[in-house]
């Protein structure tokens, strides 16, 4: 595993980033005078003004995640969320100025989304959100598509950053690593195979879901929430989506999915998804030298899962 990058070389990829989406944009016939940053973490999401457009490019990913792979995803996303606005779902929708395709320039990949006016000083909650994501689950319920199952967890990503990471103690203690590589067996055949899952977890109902915790990423627009980031949709258990967030958001969604005639939470499988929600936690931090800011963030995460049961408690 490679060294942390520094400062000026995580610099010199934003801006290789940035430069990419102007080309691109500009390319698909949009002007484009002032690029602005507005988010850089897995990827950089920059506003293409004056034009009402804003790209996001993939820049922090795993090894093997090629520029078709990266396609692949990004044309699920893009096809359950024209689906969403289409219908009416508050959603961020595609931009409508450009073609809902993914565009690769100078290796990168990148989709095109319409740029929303943020609500002035909106703070998150997140309890509240939960209680949102029945509605979406609502709506989704429907969606014609094709998903992958489970396609969220990234097993492959969870077997290879362990194998990653047993070169590296300084990022993932050994005890620590040998507990997530015996949970991480035990999971692994409800995780990759949903006739697994379904003989393990009877009667729960697979549909498309998020995928990518929705409550952090509804968006407060100046018009009101808006659900966003569907990078991860995939076929799964709602549950999935409310992995981790803890008896306050669980109770908000129960209410709405009362409101709504939807099936309440399962505790079991809510301990699975949050077993293995914690595992690809850990487990990113194997992207750690592309993004140092994770070793502090998934810290807390780490700590925490020290202190659950093994496996959620679904496993001897």
């Amino acid at each position: 595993m490679s060294a942390f990058l520094t400062p000026e070389q995580l610099a010199h990829r934003t801006a290789r980033a940035v430069d990419a989406a102007v080309r691109a944009a500009r390319g698909l016939g949009l002007t484009v005078t002032g690029p602005r940053v507005l988010h850089d973490v897995f990827s950089v999401v920059v506003h293409l003004e004056p034009a009402p457009v804003v790209a996001r490019v993939l820049t922090v990913l795993p090894h093997y995640a090629d520029l078709a792979s990266q396609a692949t995803r990004q044309r699920a996303e893009l096809g359950v969320v024209r689906w969403l606005a289409d219908r009416g779902v508050p959603v961020i929708p595609p931009s409508p100025l450009v073609p809902a395709e993914p565009v690769q320039v100078d290796g990168f990949s990148m989709t095109f989304w319409q740029y929303v006016e943020p609500a002035p000083d909106a703070e998150p909650d997140y309890v509240a959100n939960c209680g949102l994501v029945a509605g979406l689950h609502a709506a989704m319920r429907d969606y014609p598509g094709e998903l992958s199952f489970l396609s969220a967890a990234e097993p492959r990503f969870i077997e290879d950053s362990l194998a990653l990471l047993a070169e590296r103690p300084d990022l993932v203690e050994p005890a620590d690593l040998d507990r997530a590589g015996r949970e991480w067996r035990a999971l692994e055949p409800m995780v990759r195979s949903r006739a697994e899952f379904e003989a393990r977890f009877p009667g729960i109902d697979l549909r498309p879901v998020h995928g990518d915790c929705p409550p952090a990423n509804i968006f407060p627009s100046l018009h009101g929430n808006l659900y966003a980031d569907f990078e991860m949709v995939t076929l799964g258990p709602v549950e999935w989506d409310l992995a981790g967030l803890g008896p306050d958001g669980e109770a908000a969604y129960d209410r709405e999915a009362d409101r709504l005639g939807l099936r309440r939470l399962d505790r079991d499988v809510l301990r699975f998804v949050t077993a293995v929600g914690m595992l690809r936690g850990l487990a990113a931090l194997a992207l750690a030298p592309q993004l140092p800011m994770l070793v502090e963030a998934i810290g807390p995460l780490v700590e925490q899962w020290r202190s659950t049961p093994f496996a959620g408690g679904l496993a001897d």
